[in-house]
């Protein structure tokens, strides 16, 4: 099967057609909640027809973080491409991993199909670790089960912020400085969003391993999302990097629902 799917997040959309396992196109762009459901259809074909694909898909998974733009998106599923067998994932639909939260409803479908990708490709223990709009962290434990996590602003909306709020301060390209001890304003920033990440992320996975009760090297630390190339090389914890995990995620909620 080649199936389209569509993580739909708060700043970006990540796209990609997938057949099989392997990733064969990929886009992202602006989720932006005024486009209309014709909108999305215009941008989703023109994108599939620039690489030779529209007439290969057969099969749509879409998972979402902002309700407005997902709506549209049902809208354009309805209108546009109704003749394909698309799934929209949310609380109802089978992702095979039972969510131990106090209101399993209330987590992102983004995070449990990250957690549910996680543990096809390594089981568990694992901790995803996402950059994005927000940095989550996903923790499933040795049983398969989904038992919580963190949530921390994203790096570009920390940038943001520190503009906004600091008068002797500006958004900068997000670049690894030279060194911790930054000796200009740019690479203070700098240092603060990378080397600051970076610690934090040690230290909250560090706190997690030892609450999920296991050694540090039974755990996969999977690092996902747009921004974790940035922090591969300063953050210890890591084990593995799939910047694809969400679509492959989509990928086994589609074939497990259809």
């Amino acid at each position: 099967m080649t199936l389209l799917a569509a993580d739909i997040g708060n700043s970006h959309t990540s796209l990609g057609v997938l057949d099989g396992e392997e990733v064969v196109a990929h886009w992202r762009v602006a989720t932006d909640e005024r486009r209309t459901a014709d909108e999305w259809s215009v941008l989703v074909r023109g994108l599939l027809v620039d690489e030779g694909l529209l007439d290969d898909v057969d099969g749509i998974a879409v998972c979402a973080t902002v309700p407005s733009v997902l709506h549209e998106w049902r809208e354009m599923l309805a209108a546009h491409f109704a003749h394909l067998r698309a799934v929209v994932v949310e609380p109802g639909v089978r992702t095979g991993v039972p969510v131990l939260m106090d209101n399993p409803r209330e987590v992102g479908a983004d995070r449990i199909i990250n957690s549910l990708a996680a543990l096809h490709l390594y089981g568990g223990p694992a901790i995803v670790v996402d950059f994005g709009t927000a940095i989550t962290y996903d923790v499933v434990n040795p049983k398969g089960q989904y038992v919580g996590g963190a949530i921390a602003p994203g790096i570009e909306i920390s940038l943001d912020a520190l503009g906004r709020r600091g008068a002797q301060l500006r958004k900068v390209e997000l670049l690894r400085p030279r060194q911790a001890i930054a000796k200009n304003t740019v690479e203070a920033l700098q240092s603060g969003m990378v080397f600051g990440v970076a610690a934090q992320v040690d230290g909250l996975v560090a706190r997690m391993v030892r609450e999920l009760g296991v050694s540090p090297e039974e755990v996969r630390v999977i690092a996902t999302g747009h921004h974790a190339p940035l922090l591969l090389d300063e953050v210890e914890c890591f084990t593995d990097h799939e910047p694809w995990l969400t679509l492959q995620g989509l990928r086994l909620v589609h074939e497990r629902n259809c």
